[in-house]
């Protein structure tokens, strides 16, 4: 039986993202990081310190996603995370079903130091594609197509792809809806962002591990932004 927690705003599914959507039906927003399609092998004497790299493959993390799921019949608006070797496919894809497309960037501060005979991996890229009725808001600060954040890898939380907070953030800013859905949840970092923002917030992680850690921090956000802000001094 799937298993649901509803912790405030958000409601968390354990299961299968493809499954679950087509339970659920269309959604407003979809933000989400799936399965990138990438190889995992190389590092060169820098691999023992990529552990991630392991977890990642020994996952099913490296194989891609069902892109299908990027859908205007699902979703009003998406904003989608992925390799840059996946972009010359998924772009177009994007742009024939929706009304714009544009690609951002997360350059990372805190690259690692390698190239194996490519480019450094400084740069993440996620595509924001829209229906007519949903095209981005926020300020020109908000607008602005890339933003510097640290790797989430030092973040404490225990996932070998997790996004830093200020990156999901980011993305959040430019959404225009008043509830998202990440269907690949992971740890739970869309919806962190999505609660601090005061956005309603649908997950879907299959991992029970990842779902348990979600759930925990989703809860944690919950809770904080419940708690009364001290009022000024009246003078």
């Amino acid at each position: 039986m799937r298993r649901v927690e509803v912790i405030g705003s958000a409601t968390l599914y354990q299961g299968d993202a493809y499954e679950t959507l087509e339970e659920l039906g269309p959604q407003d927003a979809g933000v989400f990081d799936p399965p990138y399609e990438f190889a995992t092998s190389g590092g060169g004497r820098f691999r023992k310190a990529r552990p991630n790299m392991d977890q990642i493959a020994a996952a099913g993390l490296d194989k891609g996603f069902d892109d299908r799921i990027c859908s205007p019949a699902i979703f009003r608006s998406v904003a989608v995370f992925c390799h840059n070797d996946q972009l010359p496919e998924l772009l177009p894809r994007l742009a024939a079903r929706f009304y714009r497309t544009v690609v951002c960037a997360w350059h990372k501060s805190n690259a690692l130091p390698v190239a194996n005979k490519h480019y450094r991996p400084d740069t993440e890229f996620w595509i924001h594609a829209w229906l007519a009725d949903a095209h981005p808001v926020g300020s020109l600060t908000d607008k602005a197509r890339w933003i510097l954040s640290e790797n989430g890898r030092f973040t404490g939380v225990d996932h070998p792809t997790v996004k830093p907070e200020p990156v999901m953030d980011k993305v959040l800013a430019t959404i225009n809806a008043r509830r998202v859905c990440d269907p690949f949840m992971g740890s739970g970092s869309t919806g962190v962002a999505a609660i601090k923002r005061g956005l309603g917030f649908t997950g879907v992680e299959r991992d029970p591990k990842h779902f348990d850690t979600a759930c925990r921090r989703i809860e944690a956000a919950v809770k904080a932004s419940e708690i009364p802000q001290p009022r000024e001094a009246v003078r």
